[in-house]
């Protein structure tokens, strides 16, 4: 059986999820509420693709632009009709005063970044992880609670269709689940010196795994109690502590199972790079990655050919009761359209005062899992969560 993943569903399942349709752009109507004033921190990949969404969103007006590297922050400034900039976000943060901050920068700044922020009275979007350590973050949580302030953490599965229509269905599978996830890149030139300077920070099962463990979470809605996890060194060009390739098993308290893989770097494999399967009691269900670009492509990272439902009933002679259902998924947002997307979550959680506790709860446990595992490949030891 096929169903078709036209553009009336898609629109319907974004508008669901979002609470806003996430065509609806920048209009002249004289109803519009006064525009959020947004400062955005951080001009590289994922800075410029918030920062068009925010640009192009009624609810929000760029007021700052903040980065290390002059050319990035005066070329995005020149694409959004000159929007002042600054090299230093401390004095950008006293001088505007925003409403809202927009942090896309390196992982070890987002803890005082984001504190920084909330202490100004802004509400926050700060891109994966939210912090380096569970205790960071959970201060931010805490944070963002005192202040009155909405904290939005960029996991950008949690706002795709496919993604969304994954995890609900499998909901339907029954528990316990097994989870198979992995994002291997085989990354060069710009992209290889990219990942080691995240890797100075953290590892690629850290950085690229709390998006999937945050996934597991979501499916599950079980607390995590323990991590297993292994990892290599394959490159004489990072760190000796640091390890490019990384796998990990992740045990919940309802019995389900998860294992997720990642590694970067030009030595790695083309094969199987994009695994995502979860199996339950009923059946099965997972996405396609047909028609997938190689690892390194960005946009391949989030793009789905269908998704795949296998039931696993069985009729009196031991045959299949039902046959496998496949939904086309292949029209679908593109990168900047999820960032989009999650900008529009953002607003609709600052203008309908939104509970967050279920968000920022998975993203505390997703980190936790994550760097569970970082303990366990260091250790070699299960690390038992509390």
């Amino acid at each position: 059986m096929v169903f078709e993943w036209n553009s009336r569903s898609k629109r319907k399942l974004l508008t669901l999820f979002s609470g806003v349709d996430w065509l609806s752009l920048k209009t002249n109507s004289p109803f519009r509420m006064k525009a959020l004033r947004t400062l955005v921190v951080g001009c590289g990949n994922m800075g410029t693709s918030h920062a068009r969404a925010y640009h192009k969103l009624d609810g929000f007006e760029i007021v700052g632009l903040v980065s290390r590297g002059a050319e990035s922050r005066e070329r995005l400034s020149l694409e959004l009709d000159n929007v002042p900039t600054f090299s230093d976000y401390s004095k950008a943060l006293n001088e505007i005063k925003p409403d809202v901050v927009s942090i896309n920068t390196y992982p070890d700044t987002h803890f005082n970044y984001v504190k920084m922020a909330l202490e100004a009275k802004a509400h926050v979007f700060v891109e994966k992880p939210l912090a380096l350590t569970v205790e960071e973050a959970q201060k931010l949580v805490d944070l963002s609670n005192q202040h009155g302030k909405k904290m939005v953490v960029g996991y950008i599965l949690r706002v795709h269709p496919t993604w969304a229509k994954f995890t609900e269905m499998a909901q339907t599978l029954g528990k316990p689940l097994v989870m198979r996830m992995n994002l291997n890149q085989q990354s060069s030139g710009a992209q290889w010196h990219t990942h080691k300077q995240l890797m100075q920070s953290m590892s690629p099962i850290v950085d690229c795994g709390v998006h999937y463990v945050d996934i597991m979470c979501s499916m599950v809605r079980s607390n995590p109690v323990s991590v297993s996890a292994i990892g290599a060194k394959l490159s004489n060009e990072i760190d000796s502590q640091m390890y490019n390739y990384g796998q990990l098993q992740v045990r919940f308290e309802d019995g389900s199972v998860g294992w997720y893989e990642a590694g970067w770097g030009p030595m790695m494999s083309e094969t199987a790079f994009f695994i995502k399967d979860v199996i339950g009691p009923k059946g099965s269900v997972s996405i396609s990655d047909s028609n997938k670009g190689d690892s390194g492509d960005i946009e391949g990272h989030t793009k789905t050919g269908s998704l795949k439902l296998h039931h696993s009933s069985l009729d009196a002679d031991g045959n299949f009761t039902k046959k496998d259902e496949i939904i086309d998924t292949a029209d679908e947002p593109d990168h900047d359209q999820l960032c989009l997307l999650e900008q529009q979550y953002l607003l609709k959680a600052i203008t309908d005062d939104l509970d967050l506790t279920h968000h920022l709860n998975d993203a505390v446990n997703s980190l936790k899992i994550a760097l569970a595992a970082d303990e366990s490949v260091k250790t070699g030891k299960t690390v038992y969560l509390n």
